[in-house]
């Protein structure tokens, strides 16, 4: 862009002065924002005080040579001589710019001959991953800069598979960003939004997975971000794409090196003007590759006269461990369906943690360390790199490394490149391993071979250890071959560790009202699958039958839906009315306690909008209509947001680790709660912790309604009374079943399933629940404050006192079977609309509680007996003998 074009027109030279007639601001022009000698530019190493690119050493700045080493012979001057290649930087531009970032290399490329091998990448040659993180880091921040108030609006996509780790860099050099990375490799489940090609790539096609659409859906700038800038033909098939779908004003193109002819600047100029945007072009350095007319024959000439099976290694094969990274749960690996500044921050904190698992493992004395990446697979290991160099550079990993050890990062590649051990050519050695995923685009079918560059040494001053990282799709049989990747690195190095990072897999969106469930859309989000077509339901004695007979579990069927008689709705309506305040403290009591302990503004009742640091997990269905309640009354009394999700348990078999995920996704897991209605004798409380520990991320306590049984230390009451949501099943827990779990319709990234019953929306009363007991929310704020400063001065430590008058009922009536034991109002209700009771035992004197307890064992001819001693209101007992209906701890038929 020569700046002639006219008043629309213009682009500014390497100190930022306009060489054009126009400012530059106008829809459809050009910017190019050349890197300068002094600046926020990687040279310098101007970042903030605390960003990695903050007084960096000068030999460790882009351009000079690598820390600890005497400058040698430029690393492209092998492949200039004999292929006459030449690099010229811009005029302005410090003479040997680009010979300071790039290096030369031959490959089998029909369309390009050389290979400009970039030093601070991190793709081809190891490189200290503070330079290359700092690079990123510091594009980022002059792209912020040139963006001003629009920097908190764009959104940034790297290029697969060499701009990965770079993209990601530049997004967290712009801070608030978040970040997507076109892909090859085609994931199950990930609907693609775009994709373009890269015509001189040994690989050209280019996928786009974002997880959330909307992710390129704003207005917002673009920032896409290469390593190198040469034509601009892929820039413009990705623009041409995306701004058909999401049209915006504004992108802005970074790169490394900016290597394009006038003709190419001319194209994107005329490009602008016809999009009616504004494109700007950041880079390190500018240029010119000035290439001979017969490149391509010169090329291949010398690519067949050089290329020869390397030399076998010396020496026995160091040992390959597995290390265990500890990888935060639902934090993707990557880009590839986007990465957000709060997955930023969580990996932040969760690298010093991996960082010291990956250098107990090294072995004793090591002083030159790698952190080998894969593929797309960059920004996760250049992190973890960088983690583990400062970890060594302090001296605090005990019995490994210490000050002076070195820690360097490079990544493996798809590209084949010719290798020459001679001085001045950039690609000195190379490591040559079967592809051990399925990427798309891979003319084999995935089974083409893959590479490690610059890896090993043969002057014999390799590297101490190697760190291997790759994502679980690529953990594969072929990965642990003979000829694999742990494999081929150890035979050059003392030890390879392996860590695997948990390939991000595409999930599931919630349900939401009025497509599922009665609820508004706002009260909760079910993190369940829509079952409403299958058939599910049988017979009590019929799915009994089947429990019994072939060790079926329960949540492998549902039961008929109960449908009210006429008395027993009145009794539903009257036990409302009479309940509603009571049920109402201790909504708020429970909801007020979980703030002022939990809440992430402290005393945090009253902390304003914002949620407060929670949010809620309802375990479905009994805890969804008090998850519903609860949010309300934060919102209702304190103006705070809390998101609410209902997720599935089912006692024997855990909790819906879909889910889990999916939470860990969106949200802090520190901050999830999960919400139940009542205690019985606690066994979801044990189920929900066990469920829970190998997810050390979520805080197994369970915050209840009612804890009759002493299970929780965060309740709204101890006292065992009717919660009318127990009364009924779907009809008050808007129109959902029971949660269900088969094998056949459950795969292992779906959520668990569950029907939503839209014929039953004549007799649905939850609004009519939430609505009488949200309306007494005022009148109890004082017994509510009062409440909860008696809770947190007193001791609520569990007292299992439920757990044990089970034991001795089930010992005293010669049951047997403390699972057939069903404690509490809420239990028995259960036991009488979908189990075969044997008895009630009623304690003497409870009243209205029980009145739907006595016509229900009415209808179905089972004794109620008064006994005295009783913790609970009353207590149903599953028949002991005819066990139809009676399950055990692990949900199978109790015999």
């Amino acid at each position: 862009m020569s700046g002639d074009g006219g008043s629309g027109s213009g682009y500014r030279d390497g100190h930022g002065d306009s060489a054009g007639d126009g400012s530059g601001e106008e829809h459809g022009t050009v910017t190019r924002q050349a890197a300068r000698d002094t600046g926020t530019t990687a040279e310098t190493g101007t970042g903030g005080p605390d960003e990695p690119g903050h007084g960096r050493r000068p030999e460790d700045r882009p351009g000079n040579p690598p820390a600890g080493r005497p400058e040698e012979e430029w690393s492209g001057e092998w492949v200039a001589r004999r292929l006459g290649v030449r690099l010229e930087s811009a005029p302005g531009e410090a003479d040997g710019r680009l010979r300071g970032l790039l290096g030369l290399a031959l490959r089998r490329n029909p369309r390009r001959a050389h290979l400009l091998v970039s030093r601070v990448l991190g793709k081809h040659v190891p490189q200290l991953p503070r330079v290359v993180h700092g690079t990123g880091l510091a594009l980022g921040e002059r792209v912020r800069e040139l963006l001003g108030d629009d920097a908190g609006r764009a959104v940034v996509l790297g290029y697969a598979e060499t701009a990965t780790g770079l993209g990601h860099s530049v997004a967290d050099g712009l801070r608030t960003a978040p970040y997507l990375h076109s892909t090859r490799r085609a994931v199950p489940g990930a609907v693609p939004v775009g994709g373009f090609e890269e015509e001189h790539s040994h690989a050209t096609s280019h996928l786009l997975l974002p997880e959330d659409p909307a992710l390129l859906a704003g207005n917002g700038p673009l920032v896409l971000v290469d390593d190198e800038f040469s034509t601009g033909t892929t820039v413009l098939n990705t623009i041409t794409v995306l701004h058909r779908a999401f049209p915006r004003e504004r992108y802005v193109i970074v790169a490394l090196t900016d290597l394009r002819g006038a003709a190419d600047r001319a194209r994107l100029e005329k490009f602008a003007a016809e999009l009616g945007a504004r494109i700007d072009v950041v880079a390190l350095a500018t240029g010119t590759v000035r290439l001979p007319a017969d490149v391509l024959e010169r090329g291949a000439a010398l690519v067949e006269a050089h290329d020869g099976p390397p030399p076998a290694p010396a020496g026995e094969p160091g040992e390959v461990r597995r290390v265990e990274l500890g990888w935060p749960l639902g934090l993707p690996d990557g880009g590839r369906h986007g990465f957000t500044p709060a997955h930023r921050a969580r990996l932040e904190a969760a690298l010093p943690a991996m960082a010291g698992r990956l250098a107990a493992a090294l072995p004793p004395g090591a002083r030159r360390v790698l952190v080998l990446g894969c593929e797309e697979l960059m920004y996760a290991p250049l992190r973890l790199a960088g983690a583990l160099a400062d970890l060594l550079a302090d001296g605090s990993a005990d019995g490994t490394g210490g000050p002076g050890a070195e820690v360097r990062f490079s990544t493996t590649t798809r590209s084949p490149v010719l290798a020459v051990d001679e001085p001045g050519y950039a690609i000195r050695t190379r490591l040559v391993f079967p592809a051990h995923d399925d990427p798309a685009g891979d003319p084999a079918g995935g089974t083409s071979p893959r590479y490690a560059y610059n890896v090993h040494s043969t002057t014999g001053a390799g590297f101490d250890a190697v760190v291997a990282v790759v994502d679980s799709a690529g953990d594969t049989p072929a990965l642990h071959a003979p000829d694999g990747l742990p494999a081929r690195l150890a035979a050059h190095t003392g030890r390879v560790l392996l860590a695997v990072i948990p390939s991000h897999r595409p999930l599931p969106a919630p349900l939401r009202g009025p497509a599922f469930s009665s609820y508004a859309p706002g009260e909760v989000g079910w993190l369940l699958q829509d079952l409403s077509e299958v058939t599910l339901e049988a017979p009590t004695e019929e799915r009994e039958e089947a429990i019994q007979s072939g060790g079926a579990h329960y949540a492998e069927s549902l039961p008929v839906e109960y449908q009210p008689s006429e008395a027993y709705q009145k009794l539903f309506h009257q036990a409302l009315e009479a309940s509603a305040a009571r049920i109402a403290r201790a909504v708020g009591t429970v909801t007020d306690t979980l703030l002022a302990e939990r809440g992430r503004h402290g005393g945090g009742a009253g902390g304003g909008g914002g949620g407060g640091g929670i949010v809620l997990a309802s375990l479905a269905r009994a805890g969804t209509p008090v998850g519903v309640l609860m949010r309300r009354w934060a919102r209702q009394v304190h103006g705070l947001e809390l998101p609410h999700y209902a997720v599935s348990i089912v006692r024997g078999r855990g909790i819906d680790t879909t889910a889990l995920r999916w939470l860990a996704a969106h949200h802090d897991p520190a901050d999830v709660v999960f919400v139940d209605g009542w205690t019985g004798k606690g066994a979801i409380t044990r189920e929900l912790a066990d469920a829970l520990r190998p997810f050390p991320g979520f805080d197994p306590e369970l915050a209840v309604l009612a804890d009759p049984g002493g299970c929780v230390r965060t309740y709204g009451t101890r006292e065992d009374f009717l919660i009318p949501s127990a009364c009924l099943n779907s009809t008050v827990s808007g129109l959902v079943s029971r949660t269900v779990l088969r094998a056949d319709l459950v795969g292992p990234d779906d959520f668990h399933g569950a029907k939503f019953y839209r014929e039953l929306a004549a007799s649905d009363v939850s609004g009519l629940f939430l609505d009488t007991v949200a309306a007494r929310f005022d009148e109890v704020r004082e017994p509510v404050a009062a409440d909860v400063r008696a809770l947190l001065a007193a001791d609520r430590a569990p007292t299992w006192a439920g757990r044990r008058a089970v034991e001795r009922i089930s010992e005293e009536y010669g049951i047997g079977d403390v699972n057939l034991v069903k404690p509490g109002v809420g239990e028995t209700t259960r036991v009488m609309l979908r189990r075969v009771p044997w008895r009630v035992l009623a304690r003497r004197g409870a009243g209205a509680d029980l009145d739907h307890i006595r016509l229900l064992a009415e209808q179905r001819g089972v004794p109620v007996e008064e006994v005295d001693g009783l913790p609970y209101s009353c207590v149903g007992l599953i028949h002991p003998r005819y066990t139809r209906g009676a399950t055990g701890a692990d949900g199978k038929a109790a015999r």
